[in-house]
């Protein structure tokens, strides 16, 4: 299983809840999250999408912690079930 698997995976599943699944990138900053999505309501997510049994890098845990920090919510996601069960 890929990475790209389980972002496509992703994408899918946001999409059927009625919700965008963007791709993430920020000039001039390494680190940040590989999508945000956003759902009905209003609610936002940043996820990070990991080969089945990767780790976010340090760069990436510090970007995630900070976003913590602002009230943010930051999900890994490395596996293709977690992807289609995804709910926000």
């Amino acid at each position: 299983m890929l990475e790209r698997d389980i972002e496509k995976a992703l994408v899918k599943r946001v999409e059927s809840l009625g919700g965008l699944c963007e791709k993430f990138t920020s000039p001039n900053r390494r680190g940040v999250p590989d999508r945000i999505v956003t759902l009905p309501g209003g609610k936002i997510i940043f996820i990070e999408l990991k080969a089945p049994g990767a780790r976010p890098t340090k760069l990436q845990r510090r970007d995630h912690e900070r976003r913590i920090a602002l009230g943010c919510t930051v999900l890994v996601i490395d596996n293709i079930e977690v992807a289609n069960a995804f709910t926000g």
